[in-house]
Order: structure tokens, then C-alpha cells, then sequence
């Protein structure tokens, strides 16, 4: 066979020294001729430096097969070289001939088949490609597994963003998953919040009495009673609607206990839904309460008191204190809002009225009080103590242990002057303005006259009529109040609570109700329409009535043998009644019973 020109063989036996890092000697022209590869065997022109670089790949072989076909000293990763382990078919295909990563594999595969140096530096060249090839899928590889790796853990710390954080992570990872949670049901229920405060629509299938106008179903509806509409506010979101009304429970309300409906139909409760105050009333009916005490001192005292919004003004000794109501109304600010002096003795009795606190001291003086400043005003009144005092329309009139009733103005200019003095004849306990303005009561001992209740014209003093005619003696009104311009309340000492209405007869009472134990009554108060509440002088017993009844609806004995006390005055509302004693101002909360 014909060798290759000599000065071709020399170049490539150059560059393959020069890959594989070796300094041959450079090969003769006369004995560079390779023959044609034979089996595995030198070509038959083969030079000695040829046959020293077939020697030293085998060499190199051998020592990959103790190996275990690990690859050579080239950047060919996991590929094998001839010997070694077969990579996989696709790694092949990518890889070519770049398997063979190091260059003495090439050259010890380019021996081994007996090509010519020529075609082993060729081999390895395209080793070198196929190594580059494989570097780049491998780092493709790798940079493909960071980023399945970054997306898995994006989605645990997505999940559980503390988790990362030590071995502490994964409790905070489940705190955190819990305020998720939380966080998650706490928007439902607010969505369901909302959704039950939107108006329901009304259902589009159904019975036919529901597609009627509405209208006609409010008259329909106001025929039922309190149950039946209880249960048609079950039925669904509509009628729930619906059935919540006022128009629906006025008329419940006003046959109720309580509910804020006078007897001609007043609401004093306008801002307070009918249906709520109907369920309170149910409370009042069946005397279902809280009791608790707002306010102690330490020694006995006669108070009295008034309600004004959410304020409460008591007397206590010889000041008048102004306390306010915290929301739920069971209980007060301990610290006053203001504190009202001026008197030299005990304060028996006060109103308020124009924003003006008017009071009654045991020193025979009347006091005026502005509520909102420090203006205090006191003049001389009576002989003795004033025992009870009233104002309207800029009128006052006081009575008093002396036997007197007196009348007097309002007005900055004239305080002081007495405008009538009406003799009694008796000890006054009580009085009263008409909401006319024409005339007032007053409630006496009944010690020197017949009748303990008499009625006095206003303007000139004079009598105009007294009511009742077989009181016995002794049988003092300590307690009187006009509910109307025609109708009046009294209580006393001969133990009973009597109704009068001046349009029927001014001799008999219309209605009366009589303490059951004999004990004296000290004090009343009325919701305007069916409650009457009063307080006796022993054990301090508050009574409810229905007035539609005869017998008690309810006591409450608010003390006990040793500490025995009268109930000197009460108030209450819708919700709450105030009873002040002796020794402590007690409170019984039919709203939360």
C-alpha cells in the first residue's frame, strides 16, 4: 500500500502530541508510512515511535479495565471510554464520540483499531466536541434540576414560609399554617355576615301567600300573635326579614309589660326596634332578672333619685351626685360627673327640670342647680323642711312639714319671690304639677282633713277639688304623680295604690291594689301603660303589677332581717330598675336575667 505523504503524517503526529500533552520526537519520512488498519495489529511500515504510542494506549487500556471503565483524565463525566462501561444509547447519540472524554482514550481506541496517527488526532478532535456536548447537557442537567428543586421548595415555603429556618422552622410552619387557617374562617364568617345583613330577596317558588303584594301580607301578619310570628321567622331569610317589622309588633308591644308604648300609643322608644323591646317585656312579665348593687355608703341615709338619659342624679346626705351609665347599663362610672351642694342639711327631694336640678332640703331652703355649670342658687322657702318640691314650665311649688304649699318661679330675675302660699292644714309629703299647667296636687298626712289628696288651682291658689272621701286617719300619701292630664297614681301608709281619673269622679278611686303584707308604700312608678312598680318599707320589697289584674305579679326582696330598709324612691326602663335603699342602690337587669 501507498503511504500517506510524509509531510502530512508529521502534521498530525504534532497535533496529536499536542492534545495529549506529549513531546514526540518528529517522525522520518522513510519510516512514517502507516498501512492499512488490520486487525488490531501494526501497519507493516509502522516506525518505532508509532509503535511506542500503541504501547503506551495499551497501557493506558489496561488500567481502565482494572478501573471498571472509569474514564480517562478528560471532562467526559459518566461517558466511558471503549473499554469501560457502555454509557446508554441516548447518551451515545448526544455524545458521538466524546464518550471517550480524555485524549489518551482517543489515542488508545485509535491504536487499538491500528488507524493512523492522522485519524486518531481526528478522533479526538470530535472527542473533544462530543466532550463539550456533553458538559453543556450535563450543566443543562443540573441547571434543570436546581430549578425543579427552587419550584418545590417555592411551593413547601409557599405553604410553610418558616420552615426554612432550622429545626425550629416547622413549628412556626404549623403556627403559621393555624393563623392561616384561622384567617381563612374568619373571612367566611364575615362573608356570611354580610351576606345574612344584605336583604333577602323573596323566593321566586313557593307557596301563592308568599307572591302576595306586600301590603296585603303585613295585614295578613298582624292578625298573628307572638309565637306564630317567631315561627314564620324561621321559615326563611325573607320572612325573618320581613316578620322583624315594627308595623307587625306595635300592637304586641302595646298590650306588653314594659315595651316603651304609653296607653294613648306614644312611643317613647322610637329608636329602639318594637321587636326587641318585645322580648325584653317577656322577661318583665315572668320576673326573670339579674340583680346587683351600683352603689354603697356607709351610713343610713334617706335618698332620692332621678334618670336623665344615661346619667343617674342621687341624693346622698347633703350633695346631689351625677353618675354615668357604662353601655350595658347594669353598672356606672365610679367616678361622679358632678356633684351638686348648696344645702346645710340632707336633700329630701329634687327634680330636674330645664336643665336645672331644683332640690328640697331639710334646712327649709329650695336649691336651684344648673347641670352643666357651677351656678348654684339657695334662698329661704319655709318654716321647716321641705319634704317634696316639683317644677314645670318654669313654675316650681314645694311643700313642707309647716303645714304650707307654696308656688314660686323659675325665672333668674325673680328667684326667691313667692308668687301664692296655700295653708294645708296639714304635714305635705307630696305634690305634683298637672301636665296642663293649670293646676297641682298635693298629698298631705291626713292628720287634720278627711282627704289627704287635694287640687289646687295654679294661677290664683285656691281649691279646686280634693279626691276621696273615706281615708282613714293617719292614711298619708307620701307618693303622687300625674300619668295624664285627667289620671293620677297615689301611694301611702294605708298600704294602698290607688288609680284615679278626674273625668269619672273625683270621690272613688277607679282602681286600686293593695300591698299584701300591710306594708307601707314609699314610692311608685309607671311605664304609662299596663307596669306599675312599687317599693315597701320592709325587707325593701319591689313589687311589679299588672294593672290589668288585681294580685302582684312580682317581688323582689332586696334585703334581708338584719339590714331592713323601706325602698325610698325607684326608677326604671325598658330594661333596668333602679331601687335606692338605706344603705346601697341596687339594680335588677331584666335585660341578660
Amino acid at each position: 500500500m501507498v503511504s500517506p505523504p510524509p509531510g502530512a503524517a508529521a502534521v498530525a503526529a504534532a497535533r496529536a502530541c499536542v492534545r495529549v500533552g506529549l513531546a514526540p520526537r518528529p517522525l522520518m519520512g522513510s519510516q512514517g508510512g502507516v498501512g492499512p488498519p488490520g486487525n488490531g495489529g501494526p501497519g507493516e511500515g509502522e516506525s518505532g515511535e508509532t509503535r511506542k504510542l500503541q504501547e503506551e494506549g495499551r497501557a493506558a487500556r489496561g488500567k481502565r479495565r482494572k478501573g471498571k471503565g472509569k474514564a480517562g483524565a478528560g471532562q467526559g463525566g459518566k461517558g466511558s471510554g471503549a473499554e469501560g462501561k457502555p454509557e446508554p444509547p441516548q447518551g451515545k447519540e448526544e455524545t458521538g464520540l466524546g464518550a471517550e472524554a480524555g485524549p489518551s482514550a482517543g489515542l488508545g481506541k485509535a491504536g487499538e483499531r491500528g488507524g493512523s496517527v492522522e485519524e486518531g488526532a481526528r478522533r479526538l478532535v470530535r472527542g473533544d466536541e462530543g466532550s463539550a456536548g456533553a458538559r453543556k447537557e450535563a450543566k443543562g442537567r443540573d441547571e434543570g434540576k436546581k430549578e425543579e428543586w427552587r419550584v418545590r421548595t417555592g411551593r413547601r415555603e409557599d405553604a410553610r414560609p418558616a420552615r426554612a429556618q432550622g429545626r425550629g422552622g416547622q413549628a412556626w410552619g404549623r403556627l403559621a399554617g393555624t393563623r392561616a387557617a384561622m384567617a381563612t374562617a374568619a373571612e367566611e364568617k364575615a362573608a356570611a355576615a354580610a351576606a345574612a345583613r344584605e336583604p333577602a330577596c323573596r323566593p321566586a317558588a313557593g307557596p301563592a301567600l308568599l307572591r302576595l303584594p306586600e301590603e296585603l301580607l303585613l295585614l295578613i301578619f298582624s292578625y298573628l300573635d307572638m309565637q306564630a310570628l317567631g315561627r314564620l321567622a324561621q321559615v326563611c331569610r325573607w320572612l325573618r326579614r320581613f316578620t322583624s317589622c315594627d308595623l307587625l309588633w306595635r300592637r304586641i308591644a302595646r298590650a306588653s309589660l314594659n315595651s316603651g308604648f304609653t296607653r294613648l300609643g306614644t312611643d317613647l322608644m322610637a329608636s329602639v326596634p318594637v321587636k326587641e323591646r318585645v322580648k325584653v317585656s317577656q322577661n318583665w312579665r315572668l320576673g326573670r332578672c339579674r340583680e346587683g348593687i351600683l352603689l354603697k355608703w356607709r351610713c343610713s341615709q334617706m335618698p332620692w333619685m332621678q334618670l336623665e338619659g344615661d346619667s343617674l342624679y342621687i341624693s346622698q346626705a347633703n350633695f346631689i351626685l351625677a353618675y354615668q351609665f357604662r353601655p350595658d347599663g347594669a353598672s356606672l362610672n365610679r367616678r361622679p360627673l358632678g356633684v351638686f351642694a348648696g344645702h346645710d342639711e340632707d336633700v329630701c327631694h329634687f327634680v330636674l327640670a330645664n336643665s336645672h336640678i331644683i332640690s328640697a332640703g331639710g334646712d327649709g331652703k329650695i336649691g336651684i342647680h344648673k347641670i352643666h355649670s357651677t351656678f348654684t342658687v339657695k334662698y329661704s322657702a319655709h318654716e321647716q323642711e321641705v319634704n317634696c318640691v316639683d317644677c314645670k314650665g318654669g313654675i316650681i311649688v314645694s311643700g313642707s312639714r309647716d303645714r304650707t304649699a307654696k308656688v314660686w318661679p323659675l325665672a333668674s330675675g325673680r328667684l326667691g319671690q313667692c308668687l301664692h302660699t296655700i295653708q294645708t292644714e296639714d304635714r305635705v309629703w307630696s305634690i305634683a304639677i298637672s301636665p296642663l299647667l293649670s293646676s297641682f296636687v298635693t298629698g298631705t298626712a291626713c292628720c287634720g282633713h278627711f282627704s289627704p289628696l287635694r287640687i289646687w288651682d295654679l294661677n290664683s291658689g285656691q281649691l279646686m277639688t280634693h279626691l276621696g272621701s273615706d281615708f282613714p286617719p293617719g292614711a298619708g300619701v307620701l307618693d303622687v304623680m300625674y300619668e295624664s292630664p285627667s289620671t293620677l297614681l297615689s301611694c301611702g301608709y294605708d298600704t294602698y295604690v290607688r288609680y284615679w281619673d278626674l273625668r269619672a269622679s273625683a270621690r272613688k278611686c277607679v282602681m286600686e291594689w293593695e300591698e299584701p303584707h300591710d306594708s307601707t308604700l314609699y314610692c311608685l312608678q309607671t311605664d304609662g301603660n299596663h307596669l306599675l312598680a312599687t317599693g315597701s318599707s320592709y325587707y325593701g320589697v319591689v313589687r311589679l303589677w299588672d294593672r290589668r289584674q288585681r294580685a302582684c305579679l312580682h317581688a323582689f326582696p332586696l334585703t334581708s332581717t338584719p339590714l331592713s330598709s323601706p325602698v325610698y324612691c325607684l326608677r326604671f326602663t325598658t330594661r333596668h330598675l333602679y331601687a335606692a335603699l338605706s344603705y346601697n342602690l341596687h339594680v335588677l337587669d331584666f335585660q341578660n336575667p
